[in-house]
């Protein structure tokens, strides 16, 4: 996995692109998720969101996917799980102080914003993990806030 997320950092503007397509067939698609009951299909949408972005980018589920503003480079993979930038132990290779053989999640975020259309959202300040919605799925969330649909966790929902 760490192989693919190093490559998709690589390639974070054709995933830029890919995602910007992507999230406005999942808003047209909220009346059907409404219909369906958020609650009801949390479950089958979330396994598909884990197989997804699991394979592309070791995503670890926090439920407030933030890839769109960290270069396709997750920082919950950071071992301290900093999500603002790095750390004060970043080898001088760029390497993890924690995990001395993985490249920092920061380089390669700050690398992969450079390459997308919209990297300067590297640069906006990221609320901390709401640890309740680790599990949950962010792409679901992200239709109930641009459709500003309530649900028992949409109030207490992160900017992607």
């Amino acid at each position: 996995m760490y192989r693919m997320r190093r490559w998709v950092v690589r390639h974070s503007r054709v995933f830029e692109t890919i995602y910007r397509r992507f999230e406005p067939l999942l808003i047209k698609l909220d009346p059907v998720w409404r219909r369906l009951g958020h609650e009801r299909i949390e479950g089958p949408v979330k396994v598909v969101e884990k197989a997804v972005k699991g394979a592309l980018f070791d995503c670890q589920m926090c439920g407030q996917c933030i890839l769109s503003a960290t270069g396709m480079s997750c920082p919950m993979n950071c071992p301290k799980s900093l999500r603002n930038g790095p750390c004060g132990g970043v080898r001088a290779n760029g390497h993890c102080e924690v995990k001395p053989e993985m490249m920092c999640v920061w380089v390669d975020a700050w690398e992969g914003s450079r390459r997308m259309k919209h990297g300067d959202r590297i640069d906006a300040v990221q609320l901390p993990v709401d640890h309740r919605l680790t599990g949950t799925s962010a792409w679901l969330r992200e239709v109930r806030q641009q459709k500003g649909t309530s649900s028992s966790t949409a109030n207490s929902e992160t900017t992607k």
